[in-house]
């Protein structure tokens, strides 16, 4: 009876032993399945300089439809006319004071819109009063094309250098005001009864939580905000100024000089994709605590 009772109590460690073992084991190959999953799922890992692909593909194609001849030299140059004219523009000194003049007005501009955008937002979004005030105007104002403003501008403000900025302004703060507002009320109502559950301050909800919650929403906006900042600067430097990128390409409109042209807009467009990438890299940055399909 005594060594059967062993040899039982035996069997039964040993059971649970390799039971035990069997489960260490399969924690592993369930974790490396879940992880083959998300692969499977998922976009792929971010590769280095990714976004550049694309404009080097159509830089290839251009090249090579004006190496076949396929190309009016009159109407398209080849980028390497282009890129000549560049050199030359740099040279004398053209192409640093107009790039120089346009960054200065797109950073003022800028700086105003955010600046107003979010102040908004915030006044809208954490006041039941502010939003009375100011979202209905902030939406008749979204209404309004704001280019249509830009002749009652000149006559409040003159042609000079402040109706542009307040132009740009205007384009920036839009977006950011929308986008951050929207944030702030999609907050979800859980985490307002979680403060209170937390006793935590008015002051603390909004910091560590309503904050926080409302940053990806106000990166969009952001985003939006500069891509509008340099859509703005293609236009209104080509209405009465005397230099910056806009001048300089309505310059070369009159004189037939479309290399020169296809220089202004190759400029805007470098302005546009490496300021929308600084903005995406502090957003990883900032949000690095988000998962995400693009983490």
């Amino acid at each position: 009876m005594t060594t059967s009772a062993t040899e039982k109590s035996t069997t039964t460690a040993a059971t649970a032993t390799a039971q035990s073992a069997g489960a260490d084991a399969g924690a592993p190959a369930t974790a490396r399945t879940a992880r083959r999953s998300r692969r499977a799922l998922s976009p792929g890992k971010r590769l280095p300089a990714a976004r550049l692909v694309g404009p080097l593909v159509l830089l290839a194609l251009w090249a090579a439809a004006s190496a076949a001849g396929r190309l009016d030299p009159g109407a398209i140059p080849a980028p390497w006319t282009v890129l000549k004219t560049a050199g030359h523009l740099w040279t004398d000194g053209t192409l640093p004071t107009d790039v120089a003049t346009s960054l200065r007005r797109a950073a003022y501009g800028f700086a105003i819109g955010l600046g107003a955008g979010v102040l908004l937002a915030l006044a809208a979004g954490l006041s039941r009063t502010g939003e009375a005030l100011i979202d209905g105007t902030v939406n008749l104002n979204r209404a309004i094309p704001t280019l249509g403003l830009i002749p009652l501008f000149i006559l409040w403000l003159g042609i000079g250098e402040t109706f542009k900025v307040a132009i740009i302004a205007i384009v920036v703060y839009i977006p950011v005001y929308l986008n951050t507002h929207a944030a702030l009320a999609g907050i979800d109502t859980r985490f307002v009864e979680l403060a209170e559950v937390q006793g935590l301050s008015r002051y603390r909800f909004i910091r560590q939580i309503v904050i926080p919650g409302a940053l990806p929403g106000f990166f969009v906006g952001l985003r939006l905000g500069v891509t509008g900042s340099w859509l703005g600067l293609v236009v209104l430097e080509q209405i009465n100024a005397t230099s910056g990128l806009g001048y300089m390409m309505f310059q070369a409109q009159n004189y037939g000089q479309t290399d020169v042209i296809l220089v202004g807009l190759l400029v805007y467009g470098v302005f546009g994709l490496v300021s929308d990438s600084v903005v995406r890299l502090i957003e990883r940055r900032v949000l690095s605590w988000r998962r995400t399909l693009s983490s």
